[in-house]
Order: C-alpha cells, then structure tokens, then sequence
C-alpha cells in the first residue's frame, strides 16, 4: 500500500530534546524536595504523558505532588529553553522537506502539551511542513492507546493500511499497531532496538533519512 500519511513522534524522533527534558525533570524535582532520580531513570519516561512521567518516578506520591512537579516542570522547561535550546536530529528537515514534496501528508502525535508542540516546531523551522499536531491535551487516552493515531486518521480521512507511524520508544510502536497502521522505530532516540523488535516495529531505522527508502519503495511497488 502506498504511504499517504506518516505519523511522527517529536521528542527522541525529530527533536533532540533529551538533555532539555532530563535537565528539567531533575530540576523540578529538586525544586519540590523530593528524592533525585538518575538521568538514565528519568529518559526512560520520555513519551509518556507528563503526569505519567512523574508518576513512574514517584509511584507513591500523592496526586497533589504529581500535579505540583508538571506545573513546576512546564514552568522550568520554558525558562530552561532561553539558554538551552533544542535541535532537530541529522537529516530531520531535509527528510520532511522531501516527503512533503513527495505528497505525503505529515503529522505529529506526541505525549507533549499542543502548545509546546506547536512552540518547538516553529523554533526549529519545521511547522510549515506538517498539517496536524496532536499533544497530550489533544486525546483522552494517551500512547500506547491507539487514540492519537485514529484521530488523526480520522481528521484527515486516511486509511490506517496508508498510514505510518514513526517513533523512537515502543510506547509510539504499540500505537500505531493498535491502530491498524504500519510502525517505524527509529535507534538513534530513547528507546533501544531491543524495546523496538519486542514491540512489534515493522521497520527499524538508523537514521530518519533511511525512512525515505521505505515510502519511495512503497510508492514504486
């Protein structure tokens, strides 16, 4: 089936966020005194919801805490981002300025708040190239459900054996199976080849580029 839509993940698949959300995470937790977690620890959360995130690290926190570090956090990163700015990964903007040019229809659907998402895209020069965002605040149910993706579906009235879903932590992988489409894990982010193979990716890549050989091959065959 050819590829009409490519459903990307943003942090750890097109923005290179990991220090931005590590550093914060670490910050906010500091800030409201509560026990340190290691950079390792706190990576692992990045795709999860914000909520979830903390609440992985802190399971037995109340829910007043749990909403006390995501304002903190949100707050933080924002004032973190005027000395520290995220990047796009190798190849990101050349990869979307030719799938777009291809026909390809590009979205994001990302465990990041919609205003955030829809900051950082404009920061780095890329929003023009994409004609749906999903964030957090966008679904009732966030990955691994398939909400996200079937939304986005939906709004742009594709077919889910047309759609991809690319994304760098088995929680985006386990998504877009749910939701009928095809999956693309990407290595060079937050999650490992391993937590990819396990969740079922159809493809895994390197690179972002080397997605242009799977659609191109989709559009000859």
């Amino acid at each position: 089936m050819n590829t009409e839509l490519i459903i990307f993940d943003f942090d750890g698949t097109l923005g290179d966020t990991r220090r931005n959300i590590v550093t914060t995470m670490q910050m906010t937790i500091r800030e409201l005194q509560l026990p340190c977690r290691s950079d390792d620890v706190c990576a692992s959360t990045i795709g999860l919801p914000l909520e979830g995130c903390f609440q992985t690290l802190f399971p037995q926190v109340t829910r007043d805490v749990i909403l006390r570090c995501t304002d903190t956090y949100r707050r933080i990163f924002q004032e973190n981002l005027v000395t520290m700015k995220p990047r796009l990964f190798p190849h990101v903007a050349d990869t979307l300025a030719i799938l777009k040019h291809w026909g390809c229809l590009l979205t994001i659907a990302s465990s990041r708040w919609h205003k955030s998402l829809l900051e950082l895209t404009h920061d780095l020069g890329i929003a023009d190239c994409f004609v749906y965002l999903v964030g957090a605040d966008d679904v009732q149910k966030a990955k691994p459900h398939p909400e996200p993706v079937l939304k986005t579906l939906s709004m742009l009235d594709v077919e889910a054996s047309h759609a991809i879903v690319v994304g760098d932590m088995d929680v985006d992988i386990l998504m877009g199976a749910k939701a009928g489409t095809k999956t693309c894990g990407v290595t060079y982010g937050n999650g490992t080849r391993t937590q990819l193979e396990e969740a079922g990716a159809d493809y895994i890549i390197d690179g972002i580029d080397e997605l242009l050989n799977i659609v191109n091959s989709q559009k000859i065959g």
